[in-house]
């Protein structure tokens, strides 16, 4: 950029030295020193021509831009030498008039220069300054006005052309710049776009590749699309559906249902006695036999909603039948189920207990019509194998609430639902507190459960003997420390799971250590059924019992099994006469109550009258010669607090 402007300077330059040297005074009046600078300014501007036009043929070649520079800034400095040399050694041969006149010149030529040199600051700001500060000063030191007027101007004009140097050099700057961003933007623009043409090309070739091979891909795609659905869909062992497969065909019949408003059934059928063949015979015939079931089936019913649910599981899916229908061929399909078949040399009867469940009627979702099934078959597995059982609302919500029920009694003593309650038993004859009895409450989910329902689905769980030691437990803390007279007994019923578990004796004794409560204070109530148990177990135990100044006594008396040869190996102290016998008082009944009173006198224990509600069975059973009484007549089954208060009333 610098030498584009160069011819033009340096003709602007000669023209403007010679009218100052030559204009201002005669030819014979022309001091030696002004033709000297004028001869080397017409030397050096001259050699800048020539150099500007060597420098243009030698960019052509790319050659290197400093070294351009370097001669440029060369031929600059000398100009501006010359000029400077000029003011200086010509100043005092000016008059006003010459002297106003150089520093027009020189201001013109350092304005041009602003303009030319704009590409370099440095240079622009130098030339200026050897233009115009040398005459500038001497003019301002000048004892005449006018000079001095001049050299101010020439200074002030000096600053300006500075000002505007750096100006004019920030804009070229940011011309070149956003010159250098356009160049790059549209080098990119054009590789781009040839990447583009390009990508286009590729993507034409591939797009006539992909049309050439698109027939034997779709066909490619479509056998490989069968393949996956046999891997994933069939069962390996059987080629019957899988469960993913059964979950498909379920999709699609009950979007036809819906849309028809039609029913169908789900058949759970179980293989009865599989699992006998597999152990005996080992897996290999178990895989026939689920071979030849499946085929039987297959052949049988010949519908395609026939799956595998897992080992010796199947499903049939039965479309737009009734409940009366699916029934009929669950019968007919046990039926070809059982027939004996022979496997491998070995001759093999199966049986299969099924359960059905109908859309809509009992679910509308084909995971839930398939666990219904499930239920409504283990519900009769349960009962009697070898049959069919179509689901029922009712058993369901019952089984689901026993469910219920023991998951919570699993959790009732962390989540505090248990309490202990508290049933006096007294004197036949004085109606005085003899000792009270420790009976268990459950509160769940807003209810009381009786202990009816709850301590059988706790003896079937395991949980009978946690809950039994809970019980005793809390039972010795609470009466132990109420005000209750020490001659009192505390009666709480155990077990035969408890009786029988291995720990029970320990139990007790850690019981008993921890509370602090009396050995011959504490009453375990045993149920008559005990005694069809391990009758020598059961007699090592309570004589373990005994040993310890614990009493026995037994519950339900009259209910069980019991004979007289098994009370004769037990050393009980208690007999408690069922209060199903006190609540009837009929003949039959009331022979019942005196043979166990008899019993009760040949063996010298006392007898204990359950469920006396009137004063009238009171009295009756005093003259019998009963001689403890409780039930609800006298009071009901209470808490602790409440058994303080009611002793604090009787003693009143």
């Amino acid at each position: 950029m610098l030498y584009a402007n160069l011819n033009r300077g340096a003709i602007i330059t000669m023209v403007a030295f010679t009218g100052l040297v030559f204009g201002f005074s005669d030819a014979s009046a022309i001091v030696q020193s002004k033709l000297v600078l004028w001869s080397l300014m017409i030397i050096v501007s001259l050699g800048r021509v020539v150099d500007g036009f060597y420098w243009r043929s030698k960019f052509s070649l790319k050659s290197s831009a400093k070294e351009g520079f370097v001669r440029f800034a060369l031929g600059n400095i000398l100009t501006g030498t010359i000029w400077s040399l000029y003011a200086v050694l010509i100043y005092q041969q000016m008059d006003l008039l010459e002297l106003a006149s150089t520093m027009v010149v020189l201001s013109a030529m350092a304005g041009g220069a602003a303009t030319i040199l704009a590409p370099s600051k440095a240079l622009s700001s130098f030339y200026s300054t050897m233009l115009l500060v040398p005459l500038s000063i001497l003019a301002l030191i000048d004892p005449t006005q006018e000079y001095r007027v001049l050299g101010f101007l020439g200074v002030a004009f000096w600053l300006a052309m500075l000002s505007s140097t750096a100006q004019s050099t920030s804009f070229l700057l940011q011309v070149l710049s956003l010159k250098e961003r356009n160049a790059n933007l549209l080098s990119d623009m054009q590789r781009k776009q040839t990447e583009i043409e390009q990508a286009n090309e590729a993507l034409r070739q591939a797009n006539i590749q992909l049309d050439d091979n698109n027939t034997n891909l779709e066909y490619e795609v479509n056998k490989r699309t069968e393949e996956l659905f046999e891997l994933s869909n069939r069962d390996v062992l059987t080629g019957l559906l899988n469960r993913t497969g059964l979950k498909s065909f379920l999709h699609t019949a009950l979007a036809d249902a819906n849309e028809n408003n039609t029913t169908f059934a789900i058949l759970f059928i179980d293989l009865d006695g599989f699992k006998k063949v597999n152990d005996a015979l080992g897996h290999t015939i178990g895989d026939s036999v689920l071979e030849t079931m499946a085929y039987r089936l297959n052949k049988f019913c010949k519908l395609p909603g026939l799956a595998r649910w897992g080992g010796d599981e199947f499903i049939l899916v039965l479309e737009d039948v009734t409940e009366t229908d699916a029934l009929a061929l669950a019968n007919s399909l046990r039926a070809k189920v059982s027939e004996p078949m022979r496997v491998q040399r070995n001759n093999i009867a199966l049986d299969a207990t099924m359960g059905i469940a109908m859309y809509p009627a009992h679910a509308e979702e084909a995971h839930s019509l398939i666990e219904l099934a499930d239920f409504a078959m283990y519900q009769q597995k349960r009962s009697q194998r070898g049959a069919v059982c179509v689901f029922r609302h009712e058993t369901y919500q019952v089984v689901r609430q026993e469910e219920s029920r023991l998951e919570g009694l699993s959790k009732a003593i962390d989540n505090r639902q248990l309490s202990v309650v508290y049933q006096p038993i007294v004197d036949a004859n004085t109606h005085s507190l003899v000792s009270v009895e420790a009976l268990l409450r459950w509160h769940f989910n807003g209810e009381t459960i009786s202990p009816v329902v709850f301590i059988p689905l706790a003896e079937k769980s395991g949980l009978i003997n946690a809950l039994g030691l809970w019980v005793l437990e809390q039972a010795c803390i609470e009466v132990q420390q109420a005000n209750i007279n020490h001659t009192h007994a505390l009666s709480v019923n155990v077990s035969v799971l408890q009786l029988l578990d291995d720990n029970f004796i320990a139990d007790i004794d850690r019981v008993l250590t921890s509370t602090g409560f009396p050995a011959k204070r504490l009453h375990l109530e045993i149920t008559e059924s005990a005694f069809a148990e391990d009758r020598n177990a059961i007699a090592q135990i309570v004589a373990a019992l005994k040993d310890r100044d614990i009493q026995i006594s037994i519950d339900d008396f009259g209910t069980g099994f019991s004979s007289l040869s098994q009370l004769q190996l037990l050393s009980f102290d208690s007999i408690k006469i069922d209060k199903s016998f006190v609540m009837s008082m009929t003949s039959s009944n009331q022979a019942i109550v005196r043979a166990t009173l008899m019993i009760a006198g040949e063996f010298g224990c006392r007898t204990i009258a359950e469920g006396v509600e009137t004063l009238e069975q009171a009295h009756q059973l005093q003259h019998m010669g009963v001689s403890h009484l409780q039930g609800y007549h006298f009071a009901k089954p209470m808490s602790v607090s409440h058994l303080t208060d009611w002793l604090t009333q009787q003693e009143k």
